[in-house]
């Protein structure tokens, strides 16, 4: 039993990970839809943003409105690489309706994957430092840092929108392979769900293992006395820009990842209500817990899929009073109601126990 207390969550995530695994061997043997494969591996991305998101709200108290930003650089950086393969190097459709001749200076590098890997990580981390110096550094916080990060989303979204000869606007980039290859090789897809699934891993081993140090310690007393921790000596604005640039670089490979399972990336990836959506996900799954991130991440995304295919003119409103009621009756999410019914089920055997 003292067991299963100290590693539960580490073993859900397990079985989790192993249902995962087995999805492509489902649609393999006709128990699931192909489609399966790339709409799970979707989720296994969004899982991934989800845990950085409860690195900053649950475990350090910031939260973030504007996320997107982060997962549709790292989307944008990809599909800049993947459509220049595409291409041979040359300028695009939309490049030539905007009066270019040449490739633009800042889509060069992309013609390079190591150069690709490494601006897909290091821009949406440099631009995360930057905000994360300028406002931690003078103490910005709670619903001021809420409302900038919202503000800066919608800044980046309009930005993107308006550059049409450069990012093709509303509509995105479309219409390319993934890093391996084909997009329709059904092998290609399952290569890249299994990456994803490593990625998760991944990001959820180096995260539980900084939880678990010192820092993480540090982390959650930041978030339950910001001051108090500052007047104990410690750099409190390092360690939340610190974090929050992890938490964006997260955020970025999730990207680069779901443009290859998605075989496109726009600008409805960074709006605000899809950053929003980052937070429901770790509101439903149980803030503060590396599980219900993930859990969260999986269950809702998975419920607007089956919900917006059974009511498409009002999934929106029944995923929003699903999401009400987890507020108000489940604060801690779906993990800590679990959690707290363990624990009660635990103490009524233990009485029984005695009084026998």
């Amino acid at each position: 039993m003292s067991f299963l207390k100290k590693n539960t969550k580490n073993i859900v995530f397990t079985i989790i990970v192993i249902l995962l695994a087995l999805i492509p061997l489902f649609a393999d043997i006709g128990l699931l839809k192909s489609s399966s494969i790339v709409r799970y591996g979707r989720y296994i991305t969004f899982a991934i943003v989800a845990i950085g998101l409860d690195l900053i709200w649950g475990y350090t108290g910031i939260l973030s409105l504007g996320h997107g930003i982060y997962f549709c650089l790292g989307g944008y950086g990809m599909a800049m690489y993947l459509l220049m393969q595409k291409t041979g190097g040359k300028i695009t459709d939309f490049m030539q309706r905007g009066g270019f001749t040449e490739l633009p200076w800042f889509w060069k590098p992309f013609l390079n994957l190591p150069v690709s890997l490494i601006l897909i990580l290091v821009v949406p981390g440099l631009l995360a430092a930057l905000i994360g110096y300028f406002t931690f550094k003078n103490r910005v916080r709670g619903v001021y840092f809420s409302i900038i990060s919202q503000a800066l989303t919608w800044a980046m979204y309009t930005l993107f929108n308006g550059l049409q000869p450069y990012t093709n606007g509303t509509n995105g980039i479309t219409g390319i392979d993934t890093i391996i290859g084909s997009y329709y090789d059904s092998t290609n897809i399952k290569i890249l769900f299994y990456a994803a699934l490593a990625a998760l891993v991944l990001v959820y081993a180096l995260s539980t293992f900084l939880l678990g140090t010192k820092f993480g310690k540090i982390l959650i007393a930041i978030r339950d006395g910001e001051n108090r921790t500052h007047f104990s000596g410690y750099c409190v604005s390092s360690f939340k820009t610190f974090i929050y640039v992890l938490s964006a670089i997260f955020a970025a490979a999730a990207g680069a990842i779901y443009v290859n399972l998605n075989n496109s990336i726009s600008t409805s990836e960074m709006t605000i209500s899809f950053s929003v959506s980052m937070i429901i996900w770790v509101a439903v799954g149980g803030r503060g817990s590396l599980i219900g991130a993930v859990i969260g991440a999986i269950l809702v995304s998975g419920c607007e899929f089956g919900i917006s295919s059974a009511f498409p003119d009002m999934w929106q409103y029944i995923i929003g009073i699903f999401f009400t009621v987890v507020i108000l009756f489940f604060r801690r999410g779906i993990v800590g109601f679990v959690s707290d019914a363990f624990q009660r089920l635990t103490a009524l055997k233990s009485k029984e126990g005695s009084a026998a």
